[in-house]
């Protein structure tokens, strides 16, 4: 009788070792994946401090950024008025354009992709077009979009567009024309309507490919709002890093790198994560 009690309570004895080995094992994944980057992080600090830490050095090395731009990273908030405002404010002005240009640029994306995909006949007709138009480099679009918005921020915004939309409309066409007749086939049998066809059939069927191109199209959005903003100027990330440089401030150009590309990670890793919400799977 005392060894049946004695084995009943053996569960919940056991209850604090079992969670403490489920932290251990968080911690032991959490940790093979934080501690590589991080090791490869250090060593190419130390190896830019040695390589631009001595007398006569063209670039700063890290210890000489950090102290530079202290003021900037210790207060991102500042603002001064006009284009004297913090690091947050600038970025802050660049995400707004890009969300603009890039939301508009997934919508028509996304139309003009199912449509060439869905139909061979706006294939032929506009497959070619695109194919010309998008490579044209996206500060070419500047020009023409100053001369008919009148404004720098609206141009901007077109460029991120006319620069995004391209592998958006690609890979949501291919995406399309790779979805199996089968699909289509129980699609008619079922009769479904076009709304229902997209939801139930299309959309789930070409998603991997759809989000493949707005993650490259966000990309792309990031990368020509910062050479945007350094023609047009204003309040912007990329006007920041060009008034640096016509100041001579490599620590405060060097530091909006850096921002820039931990931005740009973050929006990619975004678009990944709503991908996989609605795709259920890695995109």
């Amino acid at each position: 009788m005392i060894g049946i009690l004695s084995d009943m309570r053996r569960p919940s004895r056991l209850k604090p070792w079992l969670a403490r080995l489920r932290v251990l094992e968080k911690l032991r994944h959490a940790a093979a994946h934080l501690v590589p980057p991080l090791i490869t992080i250090a060593l190419l600090l130390a190896l830019w401090q040695v390589l631009c830490g001595h007398e006569g050095s063209s670039l700063p090395p890290p210890s000489k950024v950090v102290k530079d731009t202290w003021e900037l990273i210790r207060d991102p908030f500042f603002d001064n008025g006009g284009t004297d405002v913090g690091l947050f404010w600038q970025i802050l002005a660049s995400l707004k354009r890009v969300g603009i240009g890039f939301s508009l640029a997934a919508v028509c994306g996304v139309a003009l992709g199912v449509l060439i995909g869905q139909s061979s006949f706006a294939y032929r007709g506009l497959d070619p077009i695109f194919q010309v138009l998008r490579t044209v480099p996206p500060l070419a679009w500047l020009p023409i979009s100053l001369a008919a918005f009148k404004d720098s921020n609206p141009s901007a915004i077109f460029v991120i567009f006319i620069t995004a939309i391209w592998p958006i409309i690609l890979n949501t066409a291919v995406g399309v024309r790779q979805i199996p007749e089968d699909y289509r086939n129980v699609a008619r049998v079922l009769r479904l309507n076009g709304f229902e066809y997209f939801f139930k059939i299309m959309l789930p069927a070409s998603v991997p490919y759809m989000f493949t191109g707005l993650r490259i199209g966000v990309g792309l959005s990031w990368l020509a709002i910062v050479a945007a903003e350094m023609l047009v100027g204003g309040v912007g990330i990329g006007f920041f890093i060009w008034d640096g440089w016509n100041s001579s401030l490599l620590s405060e150009i060097i530091l909006a790198l850096i921002y820039v590309g931990i931005i740009g990670f973050l929006l990619d890793r975004v678009i990944c994560f709503i991908g996989r919400l609605i795709a259920g799977r890695p995109i």
